[in-house]
């Protein structure tokens, strides 16, 4: 029995080979790992890495798993408004976040007082 050599990609965007896709699939039964659903033929699906890059996860077959495009396309979207907010915090932490422009508008004090 041969024993397959994880696939691992050069770089963060490497593609990922339709051999090594067809692998994934098969370890995880064919079921989106996003909606439990049973990914059926003809429908499209992705490969999503279980830890996401931007966290420390690697481009890499052990952290891949398969997902229709439909809830990928909305994991994908809530990961990059949570990858926004954490960049702006971590700059408004280091001072280089731009500092507001505007002016703090008040009432000001009032011209007369009621008795």
């Amino acid at each position: 029995m041969r024993t397959v050599e994880e696939w691992v990609g050069r770089t963060d965007d490497a593609a990922i080979p339709p051999r090594v896709r067809l692998r994934v699939f098969e370890k995880f039964g064919g079921i989106c790992q996003l909606s439990g659903r049973k990914i059926m033929a003809g429908e499209a699906w992705d490969l999503d890495h279980i830890k996401a890059l931007w966290r420390g996860g690697e481009h890499r077959e052990k952290n891949l798993h398969p997902v229709l495009k439909e809830p990928h396309r909305e994991k994908s979207a809530a990961e990059q408004s949570e990858q926004a907010k954490a960049d702006r915090i971590r700059k408004k932490h280091l001072g280089i976040w731009p500092q507001s422009r505007a002016k703090i508008q008040g009432g000001g004090f009032r011209k007369t007082r009621d008795v």
